[in-house]
């Protein structure tokens, strides 16, 4: 089997397309469907508090598991075994810490968006301005990897060569996705990453056993055969392991934990996750959607792990190595080893759901900050005009997003982008979750704290982020041909993270402001549900 610059051999572009094009008529129609009671901001941003724990799990793991998760943690164990699964274990025990320390606590104490919890003992107008900012960054570069990932998977699945192309396609998964938001709001967005999660996890179901069948359902034998096709003896053996990839030295051990606490802790501060939380009726169906989300996601990886390997032993680390889209092609090649092109056009489809979901949930959590927060708490002082006007501004900061995210998209197809999603993870770990932290159980905790912990974190994780080998001095980096890191880490998360808890701690005594009376009121509301949001009557 050959592959080609323009795609992999022996796929079938238009199968692949018309299985495309049957989900996004599908999903359409749920979506229309879905945006007949979207009427009132909580119908828009919550889907009316309507969806069951089990329902919400299942959308969580939709929007968690991104193309990265499924084609990019594949490919990693295809061919750095042992530390490719690392990622998976860094994203799975991320969620414990969402399940113990966030969902409840944020069910109970919000209304829709993180500012909402950030503002509850503070000064409205400065948090919410800073919550918003921050979800608009993370949001930003979150939904820039996936649009310039979903051109990097066209040009290996569809066979769609050329800047052209690429640039076609990426505008069509942005217009695609302003629809979703557009049209069904929370409620049509959380169908669609329903419908794409179930496929995502069937199709990952049905390659898994496909792979143990061929081994005799013997896992053992399937790895002594990636080993023995990685060239057997002490080279095959590294797969099974520690240390093939980040084991050479002392910097990329360093890296590795970098990047292993900015994953566990940036989870539970993305804020597109966190938005979920508010989805349900109460408080106990949030910690049942993150109970229901960890056995689904710890499910899927246990799957990436057959498939990675699978990968390795039948495809071979070299020619996946070779491919168009490196890593990325581990999945799509397994595919087409196993079932041919009608498999491969499957795999295909659900990749593009994929980036399709997520980016449908980044958009409306990014369009519901700024409207909520920034418009209708920062501009309006809470004082809307009418009933559906907040609604209409996150609408129309929907569009706008969608038009950023397209003309990024298409500028930044050609970079490496791993750096965006590590910086993602960083800046959520960062800025986000030790405001969050602080502000649910730290009694002397106060708007200054809450502003150096967040434009803090910010600054100095980005600031990291520029100076650090994966924006210049490597060939991997962003900046070909420039050498300007002075950071060692690719991730700032081992740096940025206490510095972001220490400036927390740093505003908040550096300011006589006290707030015993709000906190006393959350802490309650935040441990029992007293005054909690409802689920809408309809």
């Amino acid at each position: 089997m050959k592959i080609l610059a323009a795609g992999v051999e022996g796929s079938n572009p238009t199968l692949n397309i018309i299985i495309f094009a049957l989900f996004v008529a599908i999903t359409l129609v749920i979506v229309f469907w879905a945006s007949r009671n979207t009427k009132t901001a909580s119908d828009y941003y919550a889907a009316g508090r309507a969806f069951t724990g089990p329902q919400n799990g299942i959308a969580i793991s939709g929007d968690y598991l991104s193309a990265a998760s499924f084609l990019g943690i594949a490919g990693a164990i295809a061919v750095n075994g042992y530390d490719g699964f690392l990622y998976s274990i860094g994203f799975l025990v991320a969620w414990l810490v969402a399940l113990l320390l966030v969902a409840e606590l944020l069910r109970n104490t919000g209304k829709f968006t993180m500012g909402d919890v950030l503002a509850f003992r503070m000064k409205q107008r400065p948090v919410r301005a800073a919550a918003a900012v921050s979800t608009l960054i993370v949001s930003f570069f979150y939904l820039l990897a996936q649009m310039t990932g979903a051109g990097g998977l066209v040009n290996l699945l569809l066979g769609v060569s050329g800047d052209v192309g690429q640039d076609i396609v990426i505008a069509v998964v942005g217009v695609i996705m302003v629809l979703y938001v557009l049209i069904g709001g929370m409620k049509g967005t959380t169908w669609v990453q329903i419908i794409k999660a179930v496929l995502l996890i069937v199709g990952a179901l049905a390659m898994t056993l496909w792979v143990l069948g061929k081994y005799g359902f013997n896992f053992s034998s399937l790895l002594q055969h990636a080993v023995d096709r990685a060239g057997g003896g002490t080279k095959g053996e590294a797969l099974l392991g520690p240390g093939k990839q980040y084991g050479k030295t002392g910097t990329t051990k360093l890296d590795f934990l970098s990047l292993g606490i900015a994953l566990v802790l940036g989870t539970a501060g993305l804020p597109h996750v966190l938005m979920r939380f508010y989805t349900v009726p109460t408080a106990r169906d949030a910690r049942k959607s993150v109970v229901w989300a960890i056995v689904l996601i710890g499910v899927f990886y246990l799957f990436t792990l057959v498939l990675g390997y699978g990968a390795g032993a039948l495809v071979g680390a070299d020619k996946i190595s070779k491919a168009p889209g490196t890593t990325n092609s581990a999945a799509p090649l397994l595919a087409l080893e196993l079932g041919g092109p009608v498999l491969l056009g499957f795999i295909a489809a659900v990749a593009f759901a994929t980036i399709l979901a997520v980016v449908a949930g980044l958009t409306i959590t990014a369009s519901a900050s700024f409207a909520h927060d920034v418009y209708a708490n920062v501009i309006k002082k809470g004082k809307v005009d009418s009933k559906n006007a907040e609604v209409r501004v996150a609408r129309i900061t929907a569009l706008v997003i969608g038009a950023v995210a397209i003309v990024g998209g298409i500028l930044a197809k050609s970079q490496n982008v791993a750096f965006l999603v590590a910086l993602a993870f960083a800046v959520a770990a960062s800025a986000n979750l030790p405001t969050l932290l602080y502000s649910l159980f730290w009694k002397r905790f106060n708007t200054r704290g809450a502003l150096f912990s967040m434009y803090g974190g910010l600054i100095v994780t980005i600031v990291l982020i520029v100076f650090s080998p994966a924006v210049s001095g490597t060939s991997t980096s962003m900046i070909k041909g420039a050498d300007f890191d002075w950071f060692p880490l690719s991730n700032p998360g081992l740096v940025s993270i206490p510095v972001s808890f220490f400036l927390g701690w740093l505003g908040t005594v550096l300011s006589k402001e006290t707030n015993d009376d709000k906190y006393a009121e959350m802490e309650v509301r935040s441990l029992t549900g007293a005054h909690a949001e409802k689920a809408s009557a309809h």
